[in-house]
């Protein structure tokens, strides 16, 4: 794997911190990882999930271990336990137990819709997360604000919206991008929402449902904000049935206007995809920001 040790290196130092012994080398790999590389890794009689990076992406292994283990703190969904994390060589590591997945029906999204509802109902005085972590590959900048409309405008669109122009996409999304960030105010007007636990990058590739059909959730980018944005992405992409959706409002009803406040929430997202994955998601975001700006206008 590298020249300084690879696998081996890795093994031993999960099995110094689990206090075992581990395969020199993993088992078999795992498809799904579009940032790591990702392996089942057995250690004893035990199976792991173990996600591999250079040392680059020590930052945000850990980022995604501290995520993991605030979700899981709130003893609403499932969340995997962080077994192992840290550097091996040239390497960083993140070791996750493993989970036996089936398919997912019925009865397990009418549960992720209720224990995510229990999640939200943890709270914080402000919006936003001490340190900052990532969304995909891309820095997430947190830092706590009093102010939700401030914090979404300032910690999530303007630092999507000065990448894009960096990225080349300045002649399409710069003067609309200006323009709708001096109409969050506006469009999030009367909106007072509590500061929630978010999972924050809830797409139908971030969750699945065990053997015994309860619903696990994994790959965070956690923060503490309107509970809206988690609900808002389950939509961005699909994959989400109506048992989720029902179960989630009989537990916690959605106040209104969350239909025009979901476009301007996904924008986000489409504008981290126009940043990391070029100029279709571009053009998706600034079809998005001239009909938010149209609402504006009414």
């Amino acid at each position: 794997m590298s020249e300084d040790g690879g696998f081996e290196v890795i093994a031993r130092e999960i099995g110094a911190q689990l206090g075992g012994e581990c395969a020199p080398e993993p088992e078999d790999g795992v498809s799904g990882g579009s940032i790591n590389r990702c392996y089942r890794w057995r250690c004893g009689d035990t199976a792991l999930f173990v996600k591999v990076a250079d040392d680059r992406g020590a930052a945000g292994l850990l980022a995604e271990s501290a995520g993991l283990v605030m979700l899981a703190e709130a003893n609403a969904v499932r969340i995997p336990r962080v077994l192992a994390r840290g550097t091996a060589g040239r390497s960083a590591f993140l070791a996750l137990e493993w989970i036996e997945s089936r398919p997912a029906g019925r009865a397990a999204e009418e549960r992720l819709g209720e224990q995510l509802a229990a999640q939200h109902r943890v709270t914080a005085a402000q919006f936003g997360l001490a340190d900052d972590n990532f969304i995909g590959r891309t820095r997430q900048p947190n830092g706590w604000v009093a102010d939700w409309a401030g914090f979404f405008r300032e910690r999530r669109l303007r630092h999507q919206l000065a990448l894009a122009v960096q990225n080349g996409f300045g002649e399409l999304l710069e003067k609309p991008g200006a323009r709708l960030l001096e109409s969050v105010d506006a469009l999030l007007a009367g909106h007072r929402p509590q500061a929630s636990l978010l999972h924050g990058d809830l797409w139908a590739g971030n969750w699945l449902a065990d053997e015994r059909e309860e619903p696990v959730i994994f790959d965070p980018a956690v923060s503490y904000g309107d509970r809206e944005t988690d609900l808002a992405m389950t939509r961005l992409f699909g994959g989400f049935g109506r048992p989720f959706y029902d179960a989630y409002r009989d537990a916690a009803p959605l106040p209104a206007g969350h239909d025009v406040r979901a476009g301007l929430y996904n924008l986000y997202h489409v504008l981290n995809h126009a940043n990391l994955f070029g100029g279709g998601y571009a053009r998706q975001a600034r079809a998005s920001i001239d009909r938010l700006l149209a609402e504006v206008r009414g």
